[in-house]
């Protein structure tokens, strides 16, 4: 039989296969565990990265916005105010805008906590006025992908990223020991029926709250309060259930600016209404209450 003749130079050297093959296993290998030869630094980060890196970062939990949605275009002007002159916040679809608001008032609206629940910063944060105007081109997107409620948190969002963007603004959260309302029963007992609507239903305005229905009707009667008072109101009535609660009282700031004589006519304060037409009243009290501290703001450059 006749033995066909190869060239040498067709022929690899004996082993020279082996480890070409066994390179291949390696480079795959460390790709897939992410470490390539010559590359091990980019892996890891220096040391002196990560301690800068834990340096900059504040104790506590960080509310700076990560990776948020942002408006398109946003214009921020200082505001010189004029006597009696009023504060807007105007929040439509794509749109966000204020006149004649305080940096606070803003952070109080984009983190949605009361005015007493932020500490710190500069002095002009509670002073100082500023017209926004700021809009979002995927408005029509938005409003299809997000409930209400989703829809707003993420305004909310996006006016956070804005602050930090342009006012430079740092924040943390941190638990003090402040002043608080305990809601209880007061002397007498309740004064409201149970109610056996469904669903859930509030609505409170300047002066008034009407809440029926919910789970636990009276908790949602707290959150209230709360808001309307400034300052954290802990529900320790022990009333679960569903209930029709309605309260109306007169706030401080339409006696200050009424006449004597519509002022002495005025109807009760809101502690006051509370045990009249509730039977429930707010007892001070000191507890842990979570805090919006202000690390840094500075004033923004011009557009």
């Amino acid at each position: 039989m006749t033995v066909p003749h190869v060239h040498p130079k067709h022929c690899a050297p004996a082993g020279a296969i082996v480890p070409s093959v066994a390179r291949i296993v390696i480079i795959l290998v460390a790709a897939l565990i992410g470490v390539l030869p010559g590359n091990s630094q980019s892996a890891k980060p220096s040391a002196s990265n990560a301690t800068l890196a834990a340096q900059q970062q504040p104790v506590g939990k960080s509310l700076a916005p990560a990776a948020l949605s942002a408006f398109d275009v946003a214009s921020i002007h200082p505001h010189q105010p004029l006597p009696h002159e009023r504060s807007h916040i105007l929040n439509s679809n794509g749109r966000f805008a204020t006149l004649n608001v305080s940096l606070k008032a803003i952070i109080q609206w984009a983190f949605d906590i009361p005015e007493g629940r932020i500490i710190g910063g500069p002095s002009w944060l509670g002073s100082s006025r500023w017209d926004i105007e700021a809009k979002a081109e995927n408005a029509i997107d938005m409003q299809k992908a997000y409930s209400p409620a989703e829809a707003k948190l993420e305004k909310r969002r996006m006016v956070q990223s804005l602050l930090v963007e342009r006012f430079m603004l740092a924040t943390h959260t941190e638990t003090r020991e402040l002043p608080i309302y305990a809601l209880v029963v007061a002397k007498g007992g309740p004064k409201f029926l149970s109610s056996q609507a469904s669903g859930t239903m509030v609505d409170h305005g300047n002066g008034n709250i009407r809440i029926q229905g919910g789970d636990d009707t009276v908790a949602l009667l707290a959150e209230e309060l709360a808001e309307a008072l400034g300052r954290v109101v802990v529900d320790k009535t022990g009333m679960e259930g569903r209930y029709k609660l309605v309260l109306t009282w007169t706030p401080d700031d339409r006696v200050t600016t009424s006449s004597s004589s519509s002022a002495f006519d005025s109807g009760p304060s809101i502690f006051t209404a509370l045990q009249e037409q509730l039977g429930l009243k707010l007892e001070p009290q000191k507890g842990p209450v979570e805090v919006l501290v202000i690390d840094r703001a500075e004033v923004p450059s011009a557009n």
